[in-house]
């Protein structure tokens, strides 16, 4: 009897031992189906969502596009037509790899993702990071402790919340995804806060105490929860779990070196010669007589107009909120030794400029590569960067100086006024009239025009930007603080040291296009006997693009406090959000600023584009005629269409112009220096002409 039972429970054992492990291995069968989405013909929309059967819960998500959480079963924002990846894998080890395409739509969908490759490629050599590669530095960015701000609740930004209690005591140690604290907002409601990483924790707003997301007062830092201690520095990852990187992009180093070695090599040439610029832009020797169609001033009113845009709104809001308040002075600083590089590109542009018999002039870095490296027995190598760089300036003048800006300028327009959503093709049509009417003209009509426009649009930026920092002028010394406290000991949080000056030096430097060549094609037709005059003239650019209207934008996100509340807004949507604190109607004119920086940007880069065009081309009015209707026409597609990949690879062009350029400039260095000291003997001597008008008044 005893050894019947027996059998029969070891009988038992034995089949709930195999069943146990019957379960084991169905719950390690892993399946992964994808869910793929092409919500409309728009671009960078697609959707793709995992569905898991079996397995052991929880599941983790590793997706190729970075800004997707580990923990998202969706990831949004895909290019449609291009490959994609994600790797799903559950709490037993189990894992299971998946690659997919979303399907295209549309044409814009086809041609952007076939124009993506195109824009990695671009991409990986311009931001190559020569210093990581060869193991001078690690690009990785390490933290030794991870900030507990306000969870992002849909609420807004002013509203408190009250921390009713400290799940965790003060010095605990707590691990990922532990609850500790709960928080009572609005109408009694709760919120938990779970810890966003492993290590010792700090309680930075005590027990009982009120908490928003705005700036606390004067310090311009969004106050914190608390923060965790590691006990060991940790990198930084993105959202998908890949540790983040501070790249030293190759092409910011290309510009920023030819910056300074112009600032050397002219001995300050930005400082000794900034009065004397202020001279020539304000017309003191300007000569009727001298070859040229256009004054200096109308020079650097045409060369501003093509630098001053967007990149001084939403550009600087987007650097301003990844490298926080010190990318500011990094930023100006970059700005400062741009000024030598212009007046070395500007100089040449006038020297190597052609007038033909109808008084129509042809210069800028293409003249000067051919023909200045031609004189130093470098035929094949001038010919050559000549014909690069005006192949990147006709890319370049129709996506960057072009589409893109009919493109934003439609946005904001379209944001203000409701009546012209949807219509971004009739929106083109009238935007291509306006600028068809100015450019039909040729570069006097152009120059005229920015003339005029330029110096009112930039005045109402700054007078805008002078009434929100005027508003909160009691932290004028707080702001500074955090600027320099930012620029010189940087939270790793922010990118680190490294990671603020690259963001700084890299928006100064996409912002004043010192070094790109492109302000030396306006001044090329400037009325002047001297070509070393227009140098001079061009210092202001810099100055007035990046020192004064980046600067101004900076200071006007870090007196509101929107460089620490910036997620989910873009750049534009960011600046006008801060002018919007102070004056409820100041975004209204805002776009209006935004809608002349971009028409004046259209306008002086169809010159730019159109120089190039008849170098490559033929300088007939035929070749100009049909670049010009061209031109047109990609205003019209820039309002009409979502752009994506193919404005990417247009700006990418604006800054590859700088490799063929600075190039030359390196050549001819010494005649630039030779030519300086010969202008500055007349200049001392009194030997340059003076207009009537400043005689009769120092008379």
């Amino acid at each position: 009897m005893i050894k019947s039972r027996l059998f029969l429970l070891l009988t038992l054992m034995l089949i709930t031992f195999a069943t146990s492990i019957a379960q084991v291995e169905s719950a390690g069968e892993m399946k992964v189906q994808l869910e793929l989405l092409n919500p409309s013909s728009e671009i960078n929309n697609g959707v793709a969502k995992v569905v898991v059967e079996g397995g052991q819960a929880p599941y983790q998500y590793k997706w190729s596009n970075v800004n997707t959480p580990l923990i998202a079963a969706e990831s949004v924002g895909l290019i449609e037509g291009m490959e994609h990846s994600v790797l799903v894998s559950d709490a037993s080890g189990n894992k299971v790899s998946k690659t997919f395409t979303i399907p295209t739509k549309s044409i814009t969908e086809i041609f952007n993702s076939k124009v993506q490759p195109a824009v990695d490629v671009l991409g990986a050599v311009l931001f190559w990071d020569a210093f990581a590669t060869l193991g001078i530095y690690d690009p990785v960015v390490y933290s030794s402790y991870k900030n507990i701000p306000l969870p992002r609740i849909e609420v807004s930004a002013d509203e408190e919340y009250l921390v009713k209690k400290w799940l965790a005591p003060e010095g605990s140690q707590v691990k990922k995804g532990n609850e500790i604290a709960v928080l009572e907002g609005n109408n009694n409601t709760e919120y938990s806060v779970y810890a966003p990483a492993e290590g010792t924790l700090e309680h930075d707003t005590k027990e009982g105490s009120s908490i928003s997301r705005l700036p606390e007062t004067g310090s311009f830092n969004a106050p914190l929860l608390g923060v965790i201690q590691f006990q060991d520095p940790q990198p930084l990852l993105h959202p998908n779990g890949d540790i983040k990187t501070n790249n030293l992009p190759f092409i910011v180093i290309w510009l920023i070196l030819g910056s300074i070695f112009f600032t050397i090599r002219l001995k300050f040439v930005n400082i000794r010669g900034f009065r004397h610029s202020l001279d020539l832009a304000r017309g003191k020797y300007d000569d009727p007589d001298a070859p040229g169609t256009i004054t200096h001033f109308q020079a650097m009113a045409t060369a501003v107009s093509a630098t001053v845009g967007l990149g001084n709104i939403a550009g600087v809001a987007v650097a301003i909120s990844l490298g926080g308040a010190g990318a500011t002075f990094w930023m100006f600083l970059a700005g400062f030794f741009g000024m030598s590089l212009k007046f070395a590109e500007c100089t040449l542009g006038v020297k190597y400029r052609f007038i033909d018999d109808d008084g129509r002039i042809f210069g800028g870095p293409m003249n000067y590569l051919r023909y200045g490296l031609e004189k130093r027995n470098l035929v094949n190598l001038g010919k050559f960067l000549a014909i690069l760089f005006s192949v990147l300036g006709v890319g370049a003048s129709f996506g960057g100086g072009n589409m893109l800006q009919s493109n934003q300028a439609f946005k904001i327009v379209s944001e203000q006024i409701p009546f012209f959503q949807g219509q971004g093709f009739w929106f083109g049509i009238g935007f291509a009239i306006l600028v068809g009417v100015v450019i039909i003209g040729g570069i006097k009509s152009i120059a005229q025009v920015t003339a005029k426009v330029v110096p009112g649009m930039a005045i109402l930026y700054v007078l805008g930007c002078l009434v929100v920092i005027g508003y909160h002028f009691e932290y004028i010394g707080g702001a500074f603080l955090a600027i320099y406290d930012g620029a010189f000991s940087a939270e790793a949080l922010k990118g680190g040291f490294i990671g603020v000056l690259i963001i700084g030096l890299q928006r100064a430097a996409f912002s004043s296009e010192a070094g790109v060549g492109s302000a030396a094609i306006a001044h090329s037709a400037a009325k002047t006997n001297h070509p070393i005059a227009d140098g001079f003239t061009s210092l202001v650019e810099p100055f007035i693009d990046t020192m004064l209207v980046c600067t101004m934008t900076a200071l006007v996100l870090i007196f509101t406090g929107k460089h620490e509340t910036s997620s989910g807004l873009g750049g534009v949507e960011l600046t006008a959000d801060a002018f919007g604190s102070v004056v409820s109607w100041f975004p209204s004119v805002l776009a209006v600023a935004v809608f002349l920086f971009a028409f004046s940007t259209t306008v002086s880069w169809s010159y730019y584009g159109m120089r190039s065009w008849t170098f490559l081309f033929g300088r007939s009015k035929k070749v100009e005629l049909t670049f010009k209707i061209m031109y047109l026409g990609f205003v019209v597609l820039g309002a009409s269409v979502s752009l994506g990949a193919v404005l990417s690879f247009a700006d990418m062009m604006i800054l590859a112009m700088s490799f063929p350029n600075i190039i030359g400039l390196y050549i001819m260095a010494p005649e630039i220096n030779a030519d300086m000291k010969i202008y500055w003997q007349k200049l001392k001597d009194g030997k340059l002409h003076i207009n009537s008008k400043f005689v009769k008044a120092e008379d």
